[in-house]
């Protein structure tokens, strides 16, 4: 068994407006060093030891988890459990 994190995130390029707001509002609370927080997601999924673990992770991610318009993703195996 293995536990993949795949981590779901807005591309450079595109405004954040919930990380914009929440770094805002820590600004205001006194932590001005703090220049900017993003906003992202992830997914923890757990897989066969028979699964090809790129190829299923690039395809769920593809299909189904990603906005390619406006996000990107990255992946990391958390746990390899025998």
């Amino acid at each position: 068994m293995k536990i993949v994190r795949i981590y779901v995130t807005y591309k450079p390029s595109v405004f954040d407006p919930q990380g914009e707001t929440i770094t805002s509002a820590v600004q205001s609370l006194g932590y001005p060093q703090i220049k900017k927080i993003g906003v992202g997601k992830f997914f923890d999924v757990q897989l066969d030891d028979s699964a090809d673990l790129e190829q299923t992770i690039s395809e769920v991610a593809e299909k189904l988890l990603v906005n390619f318009n406006l996000e990107t993703y990255r992946y990391q195996v958390l746990e390899e459990q025998k």
